[in-house]
This record gives structure tokens, C-alpha cells and sequence, in this order.
């Protein structure tokens, strides 16, 4: 399947199951974990086929005989081979084919009990809210969902769990963006990163994104037929249940695990984090007012201290500093007003900065989120800056200007866009393969601490990398003036005659009204 047929099909399944919605009145909040739960469960069904399929053809090659008897295997054998076990009623083709007089919102409700008792992994995450469906829908979404060919490449339900994800979070708005972080700024925060292996943690994990997409970046660079189930390990915050359960489910529909934990991260730590990870990334709510900070006082998560303002985005921050080992880079997206925030945010800024913890800020532009059409800004941190040559230096990049729109309301990266701009990044870096770094005014800058402080340690990409120099077209500036000048008589010109035009019209029109 190529990747236009790919997008078609993920565009019509799309197209069919919004089109169920409408005619149901159900809102989308209402809809979107019982959908996702079905292609979840059409996933695991596909993967359970293939299996069994395989394991069949393996027992006749084995045995040099074309017919075999059907052995059964148990859910060990499958879940051996990091495969779900799913009993008959569970199956996606049971479900498919009930007869019209059964209870299908209970049949449903029933497979998804089944699945998560025969997969403890599972336990409590998948929706069971099928009855409150019309009968009518749930045939229409199994019957939508069915038409996913089975010789589709596996990574191809993620895609489309991913891709309906996106929907959702576009079509909930300010909800949706709690949830899911636009997979274009995932990529790009991962593809600086560069998480090859280790130990990844996402304190405001959503519904996985950043897992994901590195565990995808882990398989593009693949070494000694190591998958990323086993040389990266995913550990996860998320305050709300219904998301821990979303987030879980994309990381098995991805063929994944982690250890996802429902908890507030500002408050608790359950997966004690102070300097334990290899690799922090995560897209924190912002500017999140009404903290307890007499429930904060003396947490090691907080090493720089309390900011004093009404605002947690300094304690976000201090909590990707804080979870990173000596090693460790941490990549997360933040409000503009972060980069210079005064007061007691400052201070806490200034000690980033001087302890050499700030390697890479990226001013992102507008449109790119589904909470706010605002613009937002890149951190990048690393704790092993300050034994490389970019000590006392901070790369600056400007990509406020570098954009794909998709609609009016909302734009992303392209892959090209994507690797531009961590090409500058892995330049700076001198990564090997990379080209020779050099500054470009409007796009990029490395700046010294120097520099910085005497910006009064601000860290907005704009003070740094200037303005992007308009080329010279070769045309003389008084050849410019005298056209324009030529143009703008004509546009006064054309301007007087239709005001004679309208002015004479208006005459017509009172003496045919006497």
C-alpha cells in the first residue's frame, strides 16, 4: 500500500465514522474512546489472525504435509511472542456477524472484558459504554473499520489509531489538546533528542505521542535487529484516567509497553524520578495557576526553588531538569512568555543558563496547537553540554516562518521542514555526517553566555537571530519608487471615476423615486 493509498484510507474511514457521529448527536467527548477502543480491538484481532495464520503454515513447512490438525494454542504462546490473546468471543469477526436479534452494545462490552482478562496489561483500560451506542452506529463503525485490509504493514493500525486521535483532539479543541501534541512537533522534539536507547519519561504523557514516536525513531535507526521494545524503556505521568487509558492503548497498538501512571506530577512522583532518566520530552498544560506551593517546599524535583509567581511553568521545567541523569537531554514544548519571564523566573532561569543546563531554543509559530492559536517555544536541555565545546553557548533557532498550513486554523511541520531544522540543530553539534554549522540571520544563532546576559538572559529566539535580509532583486531604488509611483496615480485615477460613476447612479436613483 503506498502512502497516498495509506492517507486514503485513513481519510475515508475517517469521513464514515465522523458521518455515524453526526447522524447521532452525539458529541465528539462522547464518541472518541468507544471509537478508538473498536480499532484498537480490529488491531488486536489482525494481530492475533496473523499469528495464528503464521504458526499454522510454520506446523505444515515443518511437518512437509499440506493438512494438519488445528492445534489451539493457549494465550502464554501468544503472549509469548508479545501478541494479544483473544477467546472467540472477543474476535472481531464474532462481533461482525451477530445475528440481528442480539444485544450488540453488550456483545461488545462483553469482547472488551474478555481481552482485557485474557491480557493483564490491559486491566481497566479499554471503554466498555457500547449499550449507550445505537445499535445502528456500532454495525456501521464494525462494518467501517472491517474494511482495513488484513495484508496491511502492522504499523499501519497505529497510524490510523494516531490519525484518529488527531481528529478528535482537532474536533474537542481546548480539550482535545490535552490529550494529544500535534505529531509534526513530537517528531521534531524527538528528532533532536535522538533517543536511541535508554530510559524515556514523559510527566504529562497524554496519550503517547512522544513514546511513540520514539520508539519510531529507535526503528529508523535500528542496530543489530534490536526493535525498541528492547533497547528503550517508557516510563509516564498523566493526571487523568480516561487519557492514562488512551495512552496505553496507543502504546499497545503500537506494539509497545510502558509503565503509564495515573498521578498529578506537580504534586506526586511515582516513579521517583530525580536524576534516574536518559531522556525527559513532554508538552505540560501552560501557565497553570492556583498551585499549593506549601505542598512543594523541600522537594528535590524543585532544586532551583519556589517560583513566587501565580504560574507553574518553572516547575515544569525544573521537573524535566530534575528527572535527567548526568547524561540525560530533555525536550519539551513551553509557553513564549517562559523565555522571558521576570521576577523570581528569572533567577531560575539565570541558573539554567549559567549551570550550562540550555543547549537549543525553538520559537515555534502560531496555529500549530489545538489549545491556542499562539505561538509557543522549543527547550532543549542536556546535561552533558558543559563537557563539550558548547559550553557557555546557546543555539537560537527562529522557526516562526517555516510552516505547512493544512487549513485555515491550523498548520504543521513537513518531514523536509522537520529535518531542515534539526539538521541545523546536529550541526551545531557536530554530529558526524552533518554539515559545517554556520549562523543564518533570521533563522538561527549561536549565542554566548556572554551575549545572553547582556539580552538580560532572555531566551527569545528573535532578539538573537535578527531579521531575515530581504535579497537584492538587482532593480534600482529609484526604478522601484518611479513604478510605484506610476501605479499609485493610476489607482487615484480609477478611484475618482467611480466615485463620478456611484455619484451619478445615486441621482438616477432619487429622481426615479420622485
Amino acid at each position: 500500500m503506498t502512502a497516498e493509498q495509506k492517507k486514503q484510507l485513513e481519510q475515508r474511514l475517517w469521513d464514515a465514522a465522523d458521518q455515524l457521529r453526526a447522524n447521532s448527536g452525539l458529541k465528539s467527548n462522547q464518541y472518541s474512546q468507544p471509537v478508538l477502543g473498536l480499532i484498537f480491538l480490529r488491531f488486536a484481532d489482525f494481530r492475533f489472525s496473523l499469528m495464528k495464520k503464521q504458526e499454522k503454515e510454520n506446523k505444515v513447512k515443518k511437518a512437509g504435509i499440506s493438512i494438519i490438525r488445528d492445534r489451539k494454542y493457549g494465550r502464554d504462546f501468544y503472549h509469548a511472542r508479545a501478541v494479544m490473546y483473544l477467546p472467540d468471543k472477543a474476535r472481531y469477526g464474532y462481533l461482525l456477524n451477530l445475528p440481528e436479534e442480539e444485544n450488540l452494545g453488550k456483545a461488545i462490552n462483553e469482547a472488551m472484558k474478555l481481552v482485557e482478562e485474557n491480557n493483564p496489561d490491559l486491566k481497566g483500560i479499554l471503554p466498555r459504554k457500547y449499550t449507550q451506542f445505537d445499535k445502528d452506529i456500532l454495525i456501521g463503525l464494525l462494518k467501517n473499520f472491517s474494511e482495513i485490509p488484513m495484508d496491511v504493514e502492522g504499523d499501519m493500525f497505529g497510524k490510523i489509531y494516531e490519525y484518529f486521535l488527531g481528529k478528535f483532539a482537532m474536533a474537542e479543541g481546548q480539550k482535545g489538546g490535552e490529550f494529544f501534541t500535534p505529531r509534526s512537533i513530537v517528531k521534531l522534539i524527538v528528532e533532536i533528542l535522538e533517543p536511541y536507547k535508554g530510559k524515556v519519561f514523559d510527566p504529562a504523557c497524554g496519550s503517547g505521542g512522544m513514546f511513540v514516536q520514539s520508539a519510531q525513531f529507535v526503528d529508523r535507526h535500528r542496530e543489530n535487529g534490536n526493535g525498541a521494545n528492547k533497547v528503550i524503556s517508557i516510563y509516564g505521568q498523566e493526571k487523568t484516567r480516561e487519557t492514562v487509558d488512551l495512552c496505553k492503548m496507543n502504546l499497545a497498538v503500537h506494539g509497545l509497553s510502558g509503565d503509564v501512571k495515573q498521578a498529578n506530577t506537580i504534586y506526586e512522583d511515582l516513579h521517583k524520578s530525580v536524576g534516574k532518566f536518559d531522556f525527559v520530552m513532554a508538552n505540560p498544560p501552560f501557565n497553570v495557576k492556583g498551585i499549593d506551593k506549601e505542598k512543594l517546599k523541600g522537594n528535590l524535583r524543585y532544586p532551583i526553588g519556589l517560583p513566587s509567581t501565580n504560574n507553574a511553568n518553572y516547575l515544569w521545567i525544573q521537573l524535566f531538569y530534575s528527572a535527567l541523569n548526568n547524561k540525560g537531554r530533555a525536550g519539551f514544548v513551553m509557553a513564549n512568555s517562559a523565555s522571558d519571564a521576570s521576577g523570581s523566573e528569572l533567577e531560575i532561569r539565570k541558573k539554567l543558563i549559567r549551570d550550562n543546563a540550555i543547549d537549543v531554543m525553538i520559537a515555534v509559530g502560531s496555529n500549530f496547537f489545538y489549545t491556542v492559536a499562539l505561538s509557543c517555544t522549543l527547550w532543549f536541555l542536556d546535561k552533558n553540554k558543559k563537557k563539550t565545546d558548547r559550553k557557555n553557548k546557546i543555539l537560537f533557532i527562529d522557526a516562526r516562518n517555516i510552516y505547512h498550513q493544512i487549513d485555515k486554523a491550523h498548520r504543521d511541520f513537513t518531514e523536509k521542514q522537520i529535518q531542515k531544522i534539526a539538521g541545523i540543530v546536529k550541526s551545531y553539534r557536530k554530529e558526524k555526517g552533518a554539515e559545517k554549522y554556520k549562523d543564518i540571520p533570521g533563522l538561527c544563532k549561536i549565542a554566548t553566555i556572554k551575549e545572553i546576559k547582556e539580552q538580560g538572559y532572555s531566551l527569545n529566539a528573535g532578539r538573537y537571530t535578527g531579521i531575515t535580509p530581504e535579497e537584492d532583486d538587482g532593480i534600482p531604488f529609484e526604478d522601484k519608487m518611479n513604478k510605484l509611483t506610476k501605479e499609485l496615480k493610476g489607482y487615484f485615477k480609477e478611484s475618482h471615476r467611480l466615485e463620478k460613476e456611484i455619484e451619478k447612479n445615486f441621482k438616477k436613483l432619487l429622481v426615479n423615486k420622485k
